[in-house]
């Protein structure tokens, strides 16, 4: 008699990473999606409604589908919308520059994190920077496409979060890396590389031929008064020749997430690759939706948007930043841009000094926030123990202003009750 080994399974658990985690357990103490008596202040979505007081355009509200958008689409996306990518890119960073982006450096996707996918599909194998804290879904890029060695650079709370040009490039040169990817503005920190400083790291990036990965899904959420966005493209010298690949998308910048419309600007070989990449991972984005996102991308109607918002983001910075300053939260570097802030939580009484404490108790108040230390990216569990960021919460001032006021009442009467 032959005893038969267990079937092995065909599929391995991931683990549910970041917003997601949060909002199962959400879930399982009675929160809904759109539900007004709870304030969702952990979730990276932007609130998509009327921004006309601030001065933005209607929300697109109807779209018409050409009977030719029912077919394929190209892989890398409409000619047209493509054209319109790069033109916003030349208009607003790259005036006067000899070297202009063209279609051929545009790729677009299903959103940003499919951008992602299809990056990591193409890179070859080398040793990739990364940082902490930063964006949870590049843990899962790394740890999904195994070319790529994860070297971990670690941004501490007594820097703001920051690394200096010279430290970083120091780093490089130790490591021997091949890549860099980081966050910019950085979600969860807010922090922002910019001026002198963005184009020290993309001269470093050129002078040592490591390739920027430069996710700016947030880079017109810039609240230092100059009313800009930022990018890496300011300060690339040569758009097919300088290793600078920027993601980016109408996401976060022009409020339509559910479109699912991102997009890769990058050298012309490397929109190659991704293009390759793409007609085996998914086929290309949603056909339809690229007709309508030729509009949002007018110029006029781009620049009405993108300041609106930035009026409207940092009334709530500023109301987020007062208000838990006031409970006894502290931040180490207050929002510079995105719309998060990233607070330690360690002076509150117990059990809200942790990230994870601090959530269970914000859902008995409706409340939903992410504890810091999802932020910890660490492929693969190569780094063992607690984790520096536990202390630590990142706030969302996405929804909209009357919401996210409502929760911090909640949340000042939770702090008032702990306090006793």
């Amino acid at each position: 008699m032959t005893t038969q080994s267990p079937p092995r399974p065909a599929f391995r658990q991931l683990p549910f990473m970041g917003v997601i985690r949060v909002n199962e357990a959400a879930f399982k103490v009675g929160y809904s999606m759109g539900d007004p008596n709870w304030s969702n202040l952990g979730q990276g979505q932007p609130e998509v409604g009327d921004l006309s007081s601030y001065g933005a355009p209607p929300r697109i509200e109807s779209m018409t589908i050409d009977i030719n958008d029912h077919g394929y689409g190209h892989v890398e996306g409409l000619p047209e919308l493509r054209d319109m990518v790069a033109a916003h890119y030349n208009r607003l960073y790259r005036q006067g520059k000899s070297s202009q982006y063209t279609k051929d450096n545009i790729c677009l996707a299903a959103g940003g994190r499919l951008a992602l996918s299809r990056i990591g599909s193409t890179l070859e194998s080398m040793k990739l920077g990364y940082f902490t804290p930063d964006y949870t879904a590049y843990e899962d890029l790394m740890t999904t496409f195994h070319r790529l060695n994860p070297v971990h650079i670690e941004l501490p709370a007594e820097t703001g979060f920051r690394i200096s040009p010279e430290e970083l490039e120091a780093r490089v040169d130790r490591d021997d890396l091949g890549a860099l990817l980081i966050s910019n503005p950085c979600n969860p920190t807010g922090v922002v590389i910019k001026g002198e400083e963005l184009a020290a790291w993309v001269d470093m990036a050129r002078r040592r031929n490591v390739t920027l990965l430069m996710d700016e899904f947030y880079s017109h959420y810039n609240y230092d008064g100059s009313n800009t966005p930022v990018s890496s493209a300011e300060f690339v010298e040569d758009v097919n020749e300088d290793p600078v690949v920027i993601i980016d998308g109408l996401t976060k910048c022009f409020r339509y997430p559910g479109w699912r419309i991102g997009w890769v600007v990058a050298p012309t070989h490397v929109i190659t690759a991704l293009t390759a990449a793409g007609s085996f991972l998914d086929g290309g984005p949603c056909r339809p939706m690229q007709r309508p996102a030729m509009e949002v991308l007018q110029p006029d109607r781009a620049d009405q948007e993108t300041n609106a918002l930035r009026k409207a983001f940092m009334e709530k910075r500023d109301l987020v930043v007062e208000r838990l300053t006031a409970m006894g939260v502290t931040f180490p570097c207050e929002p510079q841009g995105t719309f998060y802030a990233y607070g330690y939580v360690g002076d509150l009484p117990a059990p809200l000094n942790t990230g994870l404490g601090f959530m269970k108790e914000a859902f008995k108040h409706r409340v939903l926030t992410v504890p810091g230390e999802y932020f910890d990216v660490n492929p693969n569990r190569e780094r063992e123990g607690q984790s520096p960021l536990t202390p630590y919460i990142r706030f969302s001032y996405g929804p909209p202003i009357d919401n996210v006021r409502a929760g911090l009442d909640r949340l000042a009467e939770m702090v008032k009750a702990a306090n006793g």
